[in-house]
C-alpha cells in the first residue's frame, strides 16, 4: 500500500474526529477499522448518541439545533450547564480523581467541539423523553444532558463516515492493526492484517482510537477482578485492548483506573455482545422511579440517589456483586408511563402480576417472602407528604430503612405490577494510556512524549474513576480525537 501522512486506528467517533481534523490540516489520512463494514463504528454505533457539553442558555442550543421550532422553544426549559457545573460533576463522580488537566481540556473544549461537529455536518436534536419529562405543560431538561446526534449512534457514525469519504480520507475495513512500526525516532507506521496478508504502512504519525479492553474476557478478569467474565458486553466485540497493548509495547505509560469501568443494568437475556438490531435497547435506566431487588428479595442500592445520568454507569458493578449476578427492577402503574422506550422493546425480560404475590411468583430466582416483606417495609417508609416530580431531585424519599431511597420514592401498591430482569452490561473500561492533555500525544514511562504517536477515545486513561457522567464518552472522544488529529496532522 501507499504511505500516508496520518494513520488512524479505529472506526468510531473518536477515530473519525481524529481523521477529519488531520485532513483539515492537509494530511493524507488512512483509517484502519478492525471490524467489517456492516458492524463498523466501534461502541459509538451502539450508543444513543448523547453528548454532554457546557452551554450558557437556549441561544447556544439553537446554534447547534437550527431546526428547532418556535413552538418547541416555547414549551421547553433547556436551562444551562456551565463549565463550573461540568467540572463539578466530573470531580464529584470520580471522587476527585479525574486528571485536572485532561478534565480542563474536555470541559473547556466541549462546546467548541460541538460547534465544529455541527459545522462539519453532524446534526443534533434535543433528547426529549429520556432527558426531559413534560410537567405542567413544559419540558424541563435535567442532569446536564440535552442533545443527541440525529439517528443516535448509528446516525453519528454514518454521518462521520460520509464526511470522511467526501474529504478524501481512505477507509479500510476488516483491517486489524497488529503492531506499531517503531524506531529510535518514534512511531512511523503500522503492521496491519488485511485480506489474509500482513502489510507494513508507513506514516508520519499514528492515532490510536480503537477502544478499551471491555470485550477481552481475560483482561476483564485480570484487571477488573473476579466475576467480570460474567458481564455482558453492551457494544462491539472488537474492543479487546489492541491499541493499549500496542502502545504499551512501544513504552507508553499506563494510566487511570485500570480496575474500573462503565457498567450498567442490562437485560438478563441479552446476547454476549451488543446487537445492532437492538442498539442500546437492552439497557434499563428508569430504575429511579421504582426499586431494584436481588435474589433475596432485598433492595441493595439507593435507586434515587441522583439523576440516572450520575448513577447508571456505576450500578452495573453493584448488580454484578449480587448473588448470581442479577437483579429485578420493579414498578407499579403510577410510574409505568415514565418508563423509557427501552422497556417496550420486543426482546425484553419482563414479567407482570395483578398482585405483588403474583409478580413474585414469576420473578425467577427471587425469594418470594423476602421480596414481599421488603415491599411492605419500603411502602411504610415512603414520605408521602412530599410531592413527586420526575424533573427535579424532589426529596420524596424513605426513612428508617437500612438503605433509604433519596428521591422519587412512591409506594408500590397499584397493580398491575411490572418487573424487569437485569444483569451487568459493561460499556467501556476506564484504564488506558497517558496522553498530553493539550496535544493528545502519548506519553512514555519516563513521562516524555512518544514521537509520532497520539491517542483518543476509550483507551485514554485518567479521565474517569469509579463513575461517569452520562454523555461524556462521545464528548471526550470528539474533543481528544479532534485534538489528536490536529496535532498529528501538523507534525
Amino acid at each position: 500500500m501507499n504511505d500516508f501522512d496520518v494513520i488512524v486506528v479505529g472506526g468510531g467517533n473518536a477515530a473519525f474526529c481524529a481523521a477529519l481534523a488531520a485532513r483539515e490540516c492537509g494530511s493524507r489520512v488512512l483509517v484502519l477499522e478492525r471490524a467489517p463494514l456492516e458492524v463498523s463504528g466501534g461502541n459509538s454505533r451502539y450508543t444513543a448518541g448523547a453528548f454532554r457539553f457546557a452551554y450558557d442558555d437556549v441561544g447556544h442550543i439553537r446554534e447547534l439545533c437550527p431546526e428547532l421550532s418556535e413552538e418547541q422553544l416555547d414549551i421547553t426549559d433547556f436551562g444551562s450547564y456551565s463549565t463550573d457545573q461540568f467540572f463539578d460533576d466530573m470531580y464529584r463522580l470520580t471522587r476527585f480523581r479525574t486528571d485536572p488537566d485532561l478534565c480542563e481540556t474536555l470541559v473547556t473544549q466541549s462546546r467548541e467541539t460541538m460547534i465544529w461537529l455541527q459545522k462539519n455536518g453532524i446534526r443534533f436534536m434535543p433528547i426529549y423523553g429520556r432527558q426531559a419529562f413534560k410537567h405542567e405543560g413544559r419540558f424541563k431538561f435535567w442532569g446536564g444532558l440535552t442533545l443527541e446526534s440525529w439517528g443516535g449512534g448509528p446516525g453519528l457514525v454514518d454521518g462521520e463516515t460520509d464526511l470522511a469519504q467526501k474529504a478524501g480520507i481512505e477507509i479500510r475495513y476488516s483491517a486489524r492493526v497488529l503492531s506499531l512500526i517503531h524506531s529510535e525516532s518514534g512511531v512511523n507506521g503500522v503492521k496491519v492484517r488485511m485480506e489474509g496478508k500482513t502489510h507494513e504502512i508507513k506514516s508520519r504519525a499514528v492515532v490510536l482510537a480503537c477502544g478499551g479492553f471491555e470485550s477481552n474476557t481475560e483482561w476483564r478478569t485480570r484487571y477488573l477482578g473476579p466475576g467480570w467474565e460474567m458481564a455482558k458486553v453492551r457494544g462491539t466485540c472488537f474492543n479487546t485492548g489492541d491499541g493499549i497493548r500496542m502502545a504499551l509495547e512501544v513504552g507508553a505509560s499506563p494510566y487511570g483506573n485500570w480496575s474500573g469501568c462503565h457498567a450498567v443494568g442490562w437485560d438478563y437475556n441479552a446476547p454476549e455482545f451488543g446487537d445492532l438490531a437492538v442498539g442500546d435497547g437492552f439497557q434499563k435506566h428508569s430504575y429511579p422511579f421504582g426499586i431494584m431487588v436481588n435474589a433475596t428479595g432485598r433492595r441493595f442500592v439507593d435507586e434515587g440517589a441522583d439523576f440516572r445520568n450520575y448513577t447508571y454507569a456505576k450500578y452495573g458493578r453493584v448488580i454484578l456483586e449480587q448473588p448470581d449476578q442479577f437483579a429485578w427492577q420493579v414498578f407499579d402503574q403510577k410510574v409505568t408511563h415514565l418508563l423509557r422506550d427501552e422497556y417496550r422493546i420486543r426482546r425484553v425480560s419482563k414479567v407482570t402480576g395483578q398482585t405483588l404475590a403474583d409478580l413474585a411468583d414469576k420473578m425467577e430466582g427471587v425469594d418470594k417472602q423476602g421480596f414481599l416483606d421488603e415491599i411492605q417495609h419500603y411502602n411504610n417508609a415512603v414520605q408521602r407528604g412530599i410531592k413527586f416530580d420526575p424533573n427535579v431531585k424532589d426529596g420524596r424519599g424513605t426513612t428508617g430503612l437500612e438503605i433509604n431511597k433519596s428521591n422519587w420514592a412512591n409506594t408500590l401498591d397499584e397493580g398491575p405490577f411490572e418487573a424487569y430482569h437485569i444483569t451487568c452490561g459493561i460499556t467501556f473500561t476506564f484504564g488506558g494510556i497517558r496522553v498530553d492533555p493539550k496535544t493528545s500525544q502519548v506519553i512514555n514511562d519516563d513521562l516524555e512524549p512518544i514521537q509520532g504517536l497520539y491517542a483518543a477515545g476509550e483507551l485514554v486513561g485518567g479521565l474517569f474513576y469509579f463513575n461517569y457522567p452520562g454523555g461524556t464518552g462521545l464528548m471526550s472522544g470528539s474533543v481528544f480525537g479532534r485534538q489528536a488529529g490536529n496535532s498529528a496532522g501538523k507534525l
